[in-house]
This record gives C-alpha cells, sequence and structure tokens, in this order.
C-alpha cells in the first residue's frame, strides 16, 4: 500500500490479514444496511436470493478487476488504459472522482443521521466532526495505525455478529413476509450488483501493492462479497420484521448504546477513508504530479460539506448511475486482458472501444427501465464483453495477414 511519511510516498507491501481486514470495514457500513432495507418489499426469501445472487456476480467482476490491477501493478484507474488509452484512463479518473466525493458525502450524512438519533447533538456538529476523523486517519494511515486496525476490525466483527445473532432472533417462523412498497426481483438484483462494482474502481488501488495479486484480490473479493451480504440481510431484516427501517432500529431493539455509536463511528470512518484515499490515487492517473494526500484531504472536506448542505436519503439511482458507467468498463477491460490478451496501442482502437462504451452505458439504462426479466447488468456486460473480444480477434487477424503479406 501506498501511504504518506514525512511528505512524500513510501511503498509497503500489504499482507493477507491486512487485506482481509480492509474490506471487511469497507462493507461494514451503514449505507450497505440502509440499501438492504429497499429489498424489504420483495419479503425474506426472494430478498436473500436477490442479495446473494447480486453479490456473486459482483464480486466476480470485483476480484476481476483486483487480479488486473495486482498483475499490472498499478492502481485501479491506471489500469483502464490498457484498453482506453491514457486520455480514457483520465476519464474514468474523473468519473471515479466524482463518484468518491459522492460516496464521501452519503456515508458522512448517513452517519451523521445515525448519531444524532443515538446521542442528539446539532446535525452540523456530528457532520464536521465525522469528516475530522476521516481526516485523521487519513494522515495516519492503515500501516501506522498496527495494532488499532486490528482492534477495531475484530469489536466491529463482534459487534456485527451479535447485531446478526439478535435479528435472526427475531425472525417469524413464515419467511415470506412482506413489507410495503414496490420492488421487483430484477431491481433488488441490480441494487446488490451495484454496491460491490462501486468498490470496483478502487480494488486495484490495494492489490497493486500485493506480493500474491492472485490470493489478494480473491480474499479481497470474497470478505468484501460475505461482509456485504450480511449488512444487506441486517437492514432486510429490520425493515421486515425489526421495527422500523433503519440501522438505528437495530441497535436500539439490540441494545446497543455506546456499543452503537462505536459501530456507526468506525465504519464510516474506516469505508470512507477508502474512498478518499482512492480518489487521491485517481488524481495522479489525471494528474501525474497531484499529491494524492491533499487530494484526499479536499475530497473530504468538499464531502463534508456536501452533507451539510443536501439531503441524501435515498441513494438508488446512485447506485444505479454507478453501475451503468463502470460495468461496461470494466468488461471491456477484462475482456482485453483476459481473451484479447494485449494491450490496446491505437488511436481507432481507443475509440472503437470508447463507442463500445458508450452504447452499452445507454443499453443498461434502457434495459433498468424497461419490462426485461434479465436486468441491466448483465446484458450491458454481455455486450461490452462479446463485442470486444470480436473486434480483438478480427484486429488480431487483420494484423497477421498483414503480416504475412
Amino acid at each position: 500500500m501506498t501511504f504518506w511519511q514525512g511528505g512524500r510516498m513510501k511503498d509497503t507491501h500489504i499482507t493477507q490479514s491486512q487485506f482481509a481486514m480492509i474490506w471487511f470495514g469497507a462493507a461494514l457500513s451503514i449505507a450497505e444496511i440502509m440499501t438492504g432495507t429497499y429489498l424489504a418489499p420483495l419479503g425474506l426469501t426472494q430478498g436473500l436470493y436477490a442479495i446473494i445472487l447480486g453479490h456473486i456476480i459482483g464480486g466476480i467482476l470485483l476480484f476481476g478487476a483486483g487480479l488486473i490491477g495486482g498483475r499490472l501493478r498499478q492502481g485501479s484507474m491506471n489500469t483502464t488504459a490498457f484498453s482506453f488509452g491514457p486520455l480514457g484512463a483520465k476519464g474514468f479518473a474523473f468519473l471515479n472522482m466524482l463518484q468518491l466525493i459522492g460516496w464521501t458525502s452519503i456515508m458522512i450524512y448517513d452517519a451523521m443521521l445515525a448519531l444524532q438519533e443515538l446521542a442528539p447533538l446539532s446535525p452540523m456538529v456530528w457532520t464536521i466532526a465525522i469528516g475530522a476523523l476521516v481526516i485523521l486517519w487519513l494522515f495516519i494511515g492503515l500501516h501506522n495505525t498496527g495494532y488499532i486496525q486490528a482492534i477495531v476490525s475484530v469489536l466491529l466483527l463482534g459487534l456485527t455478529l451479535y447485531m446478526g445473532a439478535h435479528m435472526i432472533l427475531q425472525w417469524p417462523s413464515d419467511a415470506s413476509l412482506l413489507s410495503s412498497g414496490n420492488m421487483s426481483f430484477i431491481a433488488a438484483l441490480e441494487l446488490s450488483i451495484a454496491m460491490p462494482l462501486s468498490w470496483l474502481p478502487l480494488i486495484s488501488d490495494y492489490t497493486r501493492e500485493s506480493k500474491k495479486p492472485f490470493s489478494a484480490s480473491l480474499t479481497s473479493a470474497t470478505v468484501y462479497t460475505i461482509t456485504s451480504i450480511v449488512m444487506y440481510t441486517l437492514g432486510l431484516s429490520a425493515a421486515i420484521f425489526g421495527g422500523g427501517d433503519s440501522i438505528i432500529t437495530i441497535m436500539m431493539n439490540a441494545g446497543l448504546g455506546l456499543a452503537g455509536l462505536i459501530v456507526i463511528i468506525f465504519s464510516t470512518v474506516t469505508t470512507t477513508f477508502m474512498d478518499a484515499y482512492s480518489a487521491g490515487v485517481s488524481s495522479t492517473t489525471i494528474y501525474n504530479g497531484a499529491s494524492s494526500k491533499g487530494v484526499a484531504v479536499i475530497v473530504t472536506i468538499v464531502g463534508t460539506i456536501a452533507a451539510i448542505l443536501y439531503p441524501m436519503d435515498d441513494i438508488t439511482d446512485f447506485l444505479y448511475l454507478i453501475g451503468s458507467v463502470f460495468t461496461p468498463m470494466i468488461a471491456i477491460l477484462l475482456a482485453d486482458y483476459f481473451i484479447n490478451r494485449q494491450q490496446v496501442q491505437t488511436l481507432s482502437a481507443y475509440l472503437v472501444r470508447g463507442l463500445i462504451w458508450a452504447v452499452s452505458v445507454g443499453l443498461y439504462h434502457y434495459m433498468l427501465h424497461s419490462e426485461s426479466t434479465i436486468g441491466a447488468t448483465l446484458p450491458s456486460f454481455a455486450m461490452a464483453f462479446i463485442v470486444t473480444a470480436i473486434v480483438g480477434y478480427i484486429s488480431k487477424t487483420a494484423h497477421a495477414s498483414t503480416e504475412i503479406k
């Protein structure tokens, strides 16, 4: 992992246990639980099917992205240059920075709402306090926290298991119990896929520093996927029969006071740290001389201000937007890296892949708003992946024919 020391950047390797802690902390967030509440109209059984299937699909894509970055030894947005060229990489880095600013503000906003209910203070006070803690975590860095990070991770795991056990004990025998509202299985599936996809532009910022890219990517994707499934399930359970639709309900019903505050604060800080840190890494793709640390701090400040000024109670459209942008992006990158097995190097090829991406984004939104029974992610991914593989095959065939002549 890259971290800052004395104003300069220093490279060290991340261990497998650290990868596990990083991605456990990433999944343990209020946003994950709140998104799980949106699936309540499906009922427990169908909701769980959507959560598990969606996370498996998203987790596989997350693993693929991490593996490419680990093998290329490049950050997530730098890897996109493999298919889209330097200019295309800058474009995706900019889009990634925008989504990370959005996530930073959403995480801080959700934490503020929860903390305000557990310990009533001015919303602005809680918001600024959380933003300040994230900035502090950025300056400390993962490697400098050492045992603190390990203790926090174990504590959060214990409290999560306690809340989960409490919810299981409340589960009724009627597993098909429904909540009010409308939600199709496909819409729920898309929301479940979208959350792992939102981390796709970040994972290589960490796996690039691993000695064993395959193991690091597998550990990261697996730990995140399993933990995220648990978070979604907590939200789903709370909304259906837990007496409410928020993390506060779970905390109160489980008798968590101070412990609840600790869960919210540290889960927000560890998750938002990753967003801000990766925004800083992405900035170096746009401008090589950018200060990762400085940009990360600025992103946190902007996210904090946004959390103060704008309500962010429903993030479904935000998740769908992320899915539409990054699903075809990773499909094209996977096809070029694993199928075509060669880096794109010509302007015309860059433009072709840019066109494939744009059309696939359009297909995602069309399928999302249609009566499709297969959703938006799979068609968008399949189109981008297959067309890129075909284009790569045609290109290699034409090149081989030219060499023979």
